[in-house]
């Protein structure tokens, strides 16, 4: 029996492990934001807080009955972390930093096993500190290989010393700023920029060091923030040549309360010791207070624009550069990509690429995977825009599939990490345009059902499982579907 004991509290110990670990996954590995800004508190009251209750109650029931209830909770425990976890859309990945993790924890649990063997007492509760020895050390550990980490990207950066950084942020539209700009800046360098949404100071770090070749020319980062300091952080340690601030909302306004504070920390961008020139959203909100010899390097964008022309084929605009208008035409979809194509040229410009070459780039750019990628498929129309997240790229996603002449269906959780009014604009902007309306996740569902009224409403509380089903039942050949900001499913 003792033997089943122990297997019954490894099992309990390493579920709690497992629980805890994609939970910190989820929200870069900031034990403040899993207990303080979860989007699903009940998740830890239902597989956290209270089998750790019933588990240390057991404590106090007296052999033989104590070791029953153990081994039923371990059983019960472990079959609904593994429903919980077949459930989600975005599982645990098993990266270095994981397996460490449950590596020491396994030391820790054999040592203290052999401990209380040999002292004969009782380890019910002593396994839940090995968890805890486990989380400290792991977060030590991690902390000083970051630090060494940080310490070999700085000595690549110093050796490559002849090259030019630029820094990307803002609410919006920041992953397009950087493929942008990539892709219009290559025609004259070497460049490189960050791979997808990496946008924190360890993913640079970890950028830098594995990829971010020597003979790049050019090297593109995007900064992404949760809270003040963030983007500062990046700034100094990037100190790039050039930074790009684009347009600045309410975006993750529950961790940062105000937009005041939003303003403050994307503004943060500037501060790098080597800034040559800044180019910033001409509709921004301005920060309280910026050093007058940073202010004479920022340039506005975009400052002269017209002729826009935004459809479900393509987007086409005029843009005011040296004295001249200049026509550009591209396959990306949105009007709002006006802007983020315009802060790219005006980079282009300042490093001395010329207008035409700019055109061609243009031309060529291919539209982002999931930001407004539109895609023909089993006699569909499909708008994928499951990463855009924010009101403006949405109800622009909206204004493009109302040009459609047909059904339409749209797929969506409503805004994360916005305000209630920013829902119910939502809500009142597919009302007018779409036939039925999918609402995925339970976050937003009542304020977008009480606020959708014409379309046909179907809401669905488990999308990995039942989506696709879905859609094959409710649409139709010749349908246009959009996917409007893909939630994971633990929002």
């Amino acid at each position: 029996m003792l033997l089943v004991d122990m297997l019954a509290q490894w099992v309990f110990v390493g579920c709690v492990a497992f629980y805890i670990a994609t939970n910190l996954q989820w929200y870069n590995y900031s034990l403040k934001r899993v207990v303080f800004m979860h989007h699903k508190y009940m998740w830890h009251i239902y597989y956290f807080v209270t089998p750790l209750i019933v588990y240390i109650g057991i404590f106090f029931i007296p052999h033989p009955v104590g070791d029953y209830v153990l081994i039923g909770l371990s059983a019960i425990y472990a079959v609904m972390i593994l429903v919980w976890h077949l459930k989600l859309d975005k599982k645990l990945n098993a990266t270095k930093r994981i397996v460490r993790f449950f590596v020491v924890l396994f030391i820790f649990m054999v040592f203290n096993e052999t401990l209380c063997y040999n002292l004969g007492v009782e380890s019910t509760l002593l396994d839940l500190m090995s968890l805890v020895f486990a989380f400290i050390t792991s977060r030590i550990y991690e902390r000083v290989l970051l630090n060494r980490f940080i310490a070999l990207a700085n000595e690549k950066l110093e050796v490559m010393s002849r090259l030019l950084i630029i820094c990307v942020t803002g609410s919006y539209g920041k992953t397009s700023i950087k493929n942008f700009l990539e892709q219009i800046l290559k025609e004259k360098y070497r460049v490189y920029a960050t791979p997808r949404s990496v946008n924190t100071h360890t993913g640079i770090v970890a950028d830098i060091n594995t990829n971010l070749e020597y003979i790049t020319e050019i090297y593109i980062a995007e900064a992404g923030a949760r809270c003040k300091g963030d983007i500062a952080l990046i700034s100094q340690f990037l100190n790039p040549h050039y930074s790009v601030i684009g347009e600045i909302g309410e975006q993750h306004i529950e961790y940062f309360k105000t937009l005041d504070n939003i303003v403050e920390t994307k503004f943060e961008l500037l501060e790098s010791s080597r800034l040559k020139k800044a180019f910033v959203f001409k509709d921004n909100p301005k920060p309280s207070h910026i050093e007058p010899s940073t202010m004479k390097k920022i340039q506005y964008f975009p400052e002269n624009v017209r002729n826009i022309e935004a459809n479900l084929d393509g987007t086409s605009f005029e843009l005011f550069i040296k004295d001249e208008w200049y026509r550009f035409e591209t396959m990306v979809l949105g009007r709002f990509n006006v802007v983020n194509l315009s802060a790219a040229i005006y980079v282009g410009v300042e490093l001395g690429l010329r207008i035409e070459d700019m055109q061609k780039a243009t031309k060529r750019i291919e539209p982002i995977p999931h930001r407004l990628h539109k895609i023909e498929a089993n006699e569909k129309l499909i708008l994928d825009d499951s990463f855009n997240g924010n009101l403006k790229g949405m109800k622009e996603a909206i204004r493009l599939s109302s040009l459609y002449n047909g059904r339409k269906i749209i797929v969506t959780p409503g805004i994360v990490e916005s305000t209630p009014e920013a829902n119910i604009e939502l809500a009142q902007a597919i009302d007018e345009v779409f036939d039925i309306a999918i609402i995925t996740g339970e976050l937003n569902s009542k304020i977008l059902r009480e606020h959708i009224h014409r379309a046909q409403i179907l809401i669905l509380k488990d999308k990995a499982a039942a989506l696709e089903d879905m859609l094959k039942s409710c649409t139709q050949p010749h349908d246009l579907v959009l996917f409007s900001n893909d939630a994971p499913s633990y929002i």
